[in-house]
């Protein structure tokens, strides 16, 4: 059975490394991260380290634990010899330990950086270094870009774009028909700092979202596992010592990459095609669409086979 895995995996994504449409020159990012707890964000970070469409400015450890998040980032990128990358860290906040479920990994590296500077003034210095053309990337809850608006929004302004994961529009249906439908409601990003959210979606910024509607049917099934762990470079190496740390701690067997479409829409539009909305957030963290001038961009379905195939393509080297 391993083996017939095995050979559908290579069969079924080599065959769908079509070429994607890309963006002209590399795009600076920064990546606003609460790596550690969940395993979507190391492989968004593996897809963008992956990509030679991102210039990487920066990588910022957000929200509760973020000294270890720090150190989680700092061995990420020793071990793939991108030292040269640095990594801020937002304010450290009381949180629940048992949630960080890739600790020992974190915790086990030898390549800390020198200093790592704080998350809210190094993006606002990058965003006045480089006027209109910094994009922000926030995969987990938003702390950090509470407290940039909140010292300089006219800095905050700067900035290109951020792009999220976060937020549910409307119902989840299981494609399968097994589940119940699951009603809109409060999403972990969002929830985890209401008013921060708030603050982003009246910013002004142009603002692209990816919630639970687009990104919570991204499994990372066993055929695609198999087809990526199998690779056997530095990075699937590291995500598949990650990805058994996180399934053993977790206790689940199959992740879903939610984060990882925020940078794979960047590279590839047609993944999740994005719809003009007006959200606001509510009191009680809910994204509601609601009629008014539009302040997001958002993608509200998304192919999940289509993405698979393009993530592991790309992370592999096809």
């Amino acid at each position: 059975m391993r083996k017939t895995i095995g050979i559908i995996a290579a069969c079924f994504f080599i065959a769908g490394g079509a070429a994607q449409a890309q963006p002209k020159g590399p795009e600076k990012i920064i990546i606003d991260t609460d790596i550690g707890d969940d395993i979507d964000d190391a492989f968004a970070l593996g897809l963008a380290l992956s990509s030679p469409e991102f210039e990487v400015l920066g990588l910022s450890a957000g929200f509760g634990d973020t000294v270890t998040r720090a150190k989680m980032l700092d061995r990420m990128l020793g071990e793939l010899g991108r030292g040269d990358i640095p990594v801020a860290m937002g304010t450290p906040a009381a949180v629940n330990l048992t949630a960080f479920t890739q600790r020992r990994y974190a915790e086990g590296g030898n390549f800390a950086q020198a200093a790592h500077p704080a998350s809210v003034d190094f993006v606002l210095d990058q965003a006045r270094k480089y006027p209109g053309q910094v994009t922000l990337v926030a995969i987990g809850p938003l702390p950090n870009i509470g407290a940039m608006i909140d010292k300089d929004p006219t800095a905050f302004r700067k900035l290109k774009r951020v792009v999220i994961m976060g937020g549910n529009i409307g119902v989840l249906a299981d494609p399968y028909s097994v589940a119940a439908p699951i009603a809109p409601h409060p999403e972990w990003n969002i929830k985890n700092d209401i008013a921060s959210a708030q603050k982003l979606f009246t910013a002004g910024v142009p603002l692209i979202v990816m919630p639970l509607d687009s990104t919570a049917n991204l499994k990372l099934h066993e055929v695609a596992r198999t087809a990526l762990f199998a690779h056997g470079s530095m990075l699937t190496n590291i995500l598949a010592g990650l990805y058994y740390e996180w399934s053993a701690a977790a206790r689940a067997a199959t992740p879903t990459l939610y984060d990882p479409m925020t940078l794979a829409s960047l590279l590839d539009p047609s993944l999740c095609p994005l719809t003009p909305m007006h959200i606001r957030v509510d009191d009680a963290g809910n994204t509601l669409a609601e009629a008014g001038s539009p302040n997001a961009q958002v993608c509200l379905h998304s192919d999940a086979d289509a993405f698979l195939r393009f993530y592991v393509n790309r992370v592999a080297g096809r």
